[in-house]
């Protein structure tokens, strides 16, 4: 336990940090879903509609520090080439 008047407020902000990030996160990963869901179902104008949602959310988790930026670029880079292709994840 924090002994220290520092230490406690650097625990209090870790604990909403870390509930923000999570929030943050699960966010991102229902709207990657969806678009998974979408192309397992081979409706492609679903597909596109989903990932349409999906990017912004995926670039707003990065913008806010929760993921690195360069991995926001690369699962939106992946499941474009996925809608492009129709291909659901092996």
């Amino acid at each position: 336990m924090a002994k220290h008047k520092s230490a406690e407020k650097r625990d209090r902000q870790s604990k909403v940090r870390r509930l923000r990030n999570r929030m943050n996160k699960s966010a991102m990963k229902s709207a990657v879903r969806q678009v998974e869901e979408a192309l397992v179902a081979g409706s492609e104008e679903e597909a596109k509609a989903a990932l349409q949602r999906a990017i912004p959310i995926i670039g707003k988790t990065a913008a806010k520090g929760t993921i690195h930026k360069k991995t926001a670029a690369r699962k939106i880079s992946r499941l474009t080439k996925r809608v492009n292709t129709m291909q659901p994840l092996a």
